[in-house]
């Protein structure tokens, strides 16, 4: 038990240095996580969003996507040709899923993250099926530097004509078209 508990203070330390470093670099906001496989860490991620300008580049989203390169080698990246098969390996489902296979995706694995993930992350964590995502500072600490996401969690729950970005349901026959690719493929690829 102390050992168990002596590597996961060393993962959440880790965490953190990521985060400083972010901070100290200016490469984006004081975010950075690990992901571990096995009681070893498979993967570092840090806040980066002012450093690329991308939005999406949040510690635990960086680190997703390295721990998915470094479990799902044969995926190309994105630059290679194109590739009609997927490289995800079927696992068995949890109990009560739908479907009797599903991708691995990042199972097994726990992420520790020097922040409470913010609701575009969390969603990442949960298509990743993470067996156990551990947070250092809370939303609240998190909103008392700056960073407040209580706005994203009211705004999911307003009927869309009411949320401050317009959304709209446009010619739904047209994407269903995609939908029925999907649904007549033989060897679609459940995820």
């Amino acid at each position: 038990m102390a050992k168990s508990k002596a590597k996961r203070k060393a993962f959440m330390a880790e965490a953190v240095r990521l985060a400083t470093e972010s901070v100290t670099n200016g490469w984006g906001g004081p975010f950075g996580s690990v992901i571990t496989k096995d009681g070893e860490i498979i993967a570092r991620g840090q806040n980066r969003v002012l450093l690329t300008g991308d939005p999406t580049a949040h510690g635990e989203v960086e680190a997703i996507r390295k721990a998915i390169q470094v479990l799902n080698p044969e995926a190309p990246s994105i630059s290679v040709d194109y590739q009609k098969t997927s490289t995800l390996r079927l696992i068995r489902s949890e109990p009560g899923d739908k479907l009797p296979f599903r991708a691995r995706m990042l199972k097994g694995c726990e992420i520790y993250t020097s922040g409470a993930p913010c609701p575009m992350c969390m969603s990442a964590i949960y298509w990743s099926r993470f067996r156990a995502v551990y947070f250092s500072c809370d939303l609240e600490a998190t909103e008392g530097i700056g960073f407040s996401d209580a706005y994203q969690y009211e705004e999911f729950k307003k009927p869309l004509e009411d949320r401050m970005i317009k959304m709209k349901q446009i010619y739904p026959k047209l994407g269903l078209t995609s939908y029925k690719a999907w649904e007549d493929r033989p060897n679609r690829h459940p995820y």
